[in-house]
Formats: C-alpha cells, structure tokens, sequence
C-alpha cells in the first residue's frame, strides 16, 4: 500500500498544495487520494492544478453536473475510490437518492449499449457527424 503523506510530515511543496486545497475547498481535511499522490510532488501539484481548474472553474455546467459526470466515468472505469470520493461530494451539492438511481440507470444503460455498437460495428449515421 502506498504511504500516505500527512501535513505534519509534508516537504513545504506539498503543504502549499494542501493548503491551496483546503483554501479551494474551504475545508481543513486531506483526503487519502492527494496524501497518496504527495509521495511523488510533481504528480500531486499537476493533478491538483488540473482537477481545481476542470472542478471549481466558472463554467457553463454547475459544481454537481460536473460530479455526476465524474461519477459516470468513475463507475465506468471501476474506480471505487473515486465513486465514493465523488458521490460524497455530489451528495454536498444536492444530489439525493433518486437522483443517484437515475445517473447509475443512465450509466448501465449507456455502457450496455456502447458494448453494443461496438460489437456490431455499426457506421455513424450522417445526421450525427458534426
């Protein structure tokens, strides 16, 4: 298992992106995803950058459409970390049980019919190409 790199233990590197994401997400808690990344400082601050920017950015899709659409990928991907890390944050930002039920249909259903074009092959209609 990977070493999880606590504040107290932090190089000065990592404690400036600890404390940009605790600042960003107005929060004092770490979680385990960028502890473990702080094993290697390059990889935390270029993920940390990225995810502040496509996450937190004003945008033309709001804070929970975007944790939805991360909970799609992550179901899809099998991320079990991540499902639970971006349910959680859904859940803050008002997504409730009926809500989660309607994503995981749309997830299945998607993923069983994407299998499905895939497997057949099937061309692109022409009206769909842009």
């Amino acid at each position: 298992m990977t070493k999880l790199i606590e504040y107290a233990e932090a190089s000065a590197e990592v404690r400036a992106v600890y404390d940009d994401i605790r600042a960003t997400r107005q929060t004092d808690y770490i979680n385990n995803f960028w502890k473990a990344l702080a094993n290697h400082p390059p990889t935390l601050q270029r993920t940390w950058q990225t995810i502040k920017e496509v996450m937190t950015s004003p945008g033309e899709l709001d804070p929970l459409v975007r944790e939805l659409i991360y909970i799609a990928v992550s179901v899809t991907n099998n991320c079990d970390y991540c499902i639970s890390s971006h349910t959680a944050a859904a859940r803050g930002k008002g997504m409730n049980d009926a809500m989660f039920g309607e994503v995981m249909a749309i997830i299945g259903t998607a993923n069983m019919t994407n299998r499905l074009a895939n497997g057949y092959k099937i061309p692109v209609d022409e009206q769909f190409k842009s």
